[in-house]
């Protein structure tokens, strides 16, 4: 039987309106799925953090997933996917500057991953938004 969680850990700020888990854990032997809902930068209150800024914007939601994934048991050395929205591609260099330094590649390779641009976010000022799917145990 495979049982699923859906959390929202104390750690973390809690999702917008808590109107979603920011995480979904199916469990399986040995070990556990992670899920992680697209997570934006900002900070506990809810604030946009560095706004039109996609490094350090990026910085704070691998913060934040960070401590998603730690909650569960894992890390960021779990991450097997990863996808990301972002407002304008040609901030790609700055993103990838920061996926370069947590996600590196000497000896693994990083995680499969989809970048994709949109029009805009939910909030006004954040550039990127991030989901990460992890393995913990």
């Amino acid at each position: 039987m495979v049982k699923m969680v859906l959390d929202n850990p104390a750690s973390v700020a809690a999702p917008f309106g808590d109107r979603f888990a920011h995480v979904a854990r199916v469990e399986l032997a040995g070990g556990a799925l992670l899920q992680l809902s697209g997570q934006v930068a900002v900070d506990d209150e809810g604030a946009v953090v560095a706004p039109g800024d996609a490094g350090a914007q990026a910085e704070r939601i691998f913060e934040i997933v960070g401590g998603l994934l730690a909650a569960h048991g894992a890390s960021l050395a779990g991450v097997l996917f990863i996808r990301t929205f972002m407002t304008d591609l040609g901030d790609l260099p700055a993103y990838a500057a920061v996926r370069g330094r947590l996600f590196p590649a000497a000896g693994k390779k990083p995680p499969a991953s989809t970048t994709v641009e949109v029009s805009r976010l939910f909030l006004p000022g954040a550039v990127l938004e991030i989901e990460v799917t992890a393995i913990a145990g």
